[in-house]
């Protein structure tokens, strides 16, 4: 904790007035777009067959208002991202972005009642900043954190940290692991088999 404090005050320092501002900002955003997550998941209308059609159709909506789908790909692939072709890269920001919504969706769908209390937020950089909340239920309290990117003028998400584990690293691990020995395209087909071949 001691040797973290340097580099805290360092940024609070950089950049005191506009991190006050850029902080409460992104966390407003943030909250803003939990809560129209949450207030689909608890809306009875949304029962039965149909109403869970809707609901997942609302929460994608929400989903592509919310990540910055094309920014979490370039920092997933990291160094990688330039081997693939233009045509390749808008294919691989389509397929990731099913994968991840298809993951997040069937994870928050399986909501059940649990509250959610944003607990403040960290400039990571000039343009960057991670939103820190917690997931409440019965078996305690799950930390949540969203990092966002400020892009003109909306704060989007390009990484979400759960429980110390990112989004990021953990796909960066799998998708490294096929492009040491294959190519791009190697990848693509991993992912279209993974999100049942669509593009």
């Amino acid at each position: 904790m001691r040797r973290m404090l340097p580099a805290v005050l360092a940024l609070i320092f950089l950049f005191p007035a506009a991190a006050g501002a850029q902080q409460q900002d992104a966390g407003a955003s943030v909250e803003a777009h939990v809560n129209n997550v949450l207030k689909v998941l608890r809306n009875p209308a949304l029962k039965g067959e149909k109403g869970e059609k809707q609901k997942k159709a609302e929460i994608t909506a929400e989903a592509e208002k919310f990540f910055d789908f094309v920014e979490l790909s370039k920092r997933t692939l990291g160094l990688d991202w330039n081997r693939f072709s233009l045509d390749e890269r808008k294919e691989f920001v389509n397929l990731y972005k099913s994968l991840l919504q298809d993951t997040y969706i069937d994870r928050i769908t399986s909501y059940t009642n649990e509250k959610v209390e944003f607990t403040g937020a960290v400039p990571l950089d000039r343009n960057t900043v991670e939103v820190r909340s917690e997931v409440i239920n019965q078996g305690g309290r799950v930390p949540v954190y969203y990092r966002v990117v400020n892009e003109d003028g909306q704060w989007r998400v390009y990484d979400v940290v759960i429980e110390g584990v990112s989004l990021i690293t953990n796909y960066r691990s799998q998708f490294k692991q096929i492009l040491v020995n294959q190519s791009s395209q190697a990848l693509l087909d991993t992912l279209k088999k993974r999100v049942g071949g669509g593009s």
